[in-house]
């Protein structure tokens, strides 16, 4: 079973190569994107049904990724939220606990750690 999952990154490069990477090694489905708070909140808000896991980048070309996981803390149990940043120092690791982050991934080195995160979800929910 596929893990469908919503990704929240500015960077249409970034974005596109962490779709291909997570689509090819972690089983991950893609089932829509977003590069601002607004339409992030909006469409993982509005689709309760639609996602499993949100990957979520800090700063956007509108808003904040913070704002998002703000947003969403009030998520269904089963539906996880990372935050993957270039930025992922110890407060901003502790913020994000503090708002229900289920995990925290830096893009520059932690990238296999997140693929590794993904596919275990995928073998929880097979």
């Amino acid at each position: 079973m596929r893990l469908n999952t919503y990704i929240v990154e500015d960077n249409p490069v970034i974005r596109e190569n962490l779709i291909a990477t997570l689509e090819e090694l972690a089983d991950v489905h893609v089932v829509g994107t977003s590069d601002n708070e607004n339409d992030s909140t909006s469409w993982l808000l509005g689709n309760p049904n639609a996602w499993s896991l949100a990957i979520v980048d800090l700063f956007l070309k509108q808003g904040s990724g913070l704002g998002v996981l703000t947003a969403c803390r009030n998520r269904k149990p089963t539906q996880k939220m990372v935050v993957l940043s270039n930025y992922a120092t110890a407060d901003i690791r502790q913020r994000c606990a503090q708002l229900g982050v289920d995990a925290v991934f830096d893009k520059s080195n932690e990238i296999d750690a997140l693929v590794d995160y993904c596919t275990g979800l995928n073998q929880l929910n097979a």
